[in-house]
């Protein structure tokens, strides 16, 4: 699978949480600026939406990642991140595991984020695609 977006950062909404990048760009993900930029040591974190009122978005297929699969990030110092898959879980919102997903990490880690479960209009989503992986390789430009 073949995923190929512009990136923006993101900080925390205000009740403190992950913001999600704008939804009228559905190609657009973002990066959690505060944390480790993809490719240093600790847990770099990018979201994008699984789809908007207008169609499909760019992380529409991304429970389809399989553990092995690798995840190519370019950095904005021209840098290739390569990430290879270690897991792909599918959290229900009210028992999302934060320790686990945004803690820190010693080696560099990724983790790729977006909607799962059912959709329901009032509320949304009723869960998250987490996808798991580890720095493998860095390619230089």
């Amino acid at each position: 699978m073949t995923i190929e977006a512009p990136i923006t950062g993101l900080g925390l909404d205000r009740a403190g949480r992950l913001a999600t990048p704008p939804v009228d760009n559905p190609r657009l993900a973002g990066w959690y600026r505060d944390g480790p930029s993809p490719g240093e040591a600790g847990t770099a974190l990018i979201v994008g939406h699984r789809d908007t009122r207008t169609g499909p978005a760019i992380f529409l297929n991304l429970n389809a990642l399989d553990p092995g699969d690798t995840v190519n990030v370019v950095r904005a110092d021209r840098r290739t991140a390569v990430f290879t898959v270690d897991a792909v879980r599918t959290y229900k919102k009210e028992a999302f595991p934060d320790a686990e997903v945004y803690g820190k990490t010693r080696r560099p880690e990724l983790r790729l984020l977006t909607c799962g479960g059912k959709f329901d209009r009032k509320t949304g989503y009723t869960a998250n695609v987490v996808v798991f992986a580890h720095l493998t390789d860095v390619k230089e430009a």
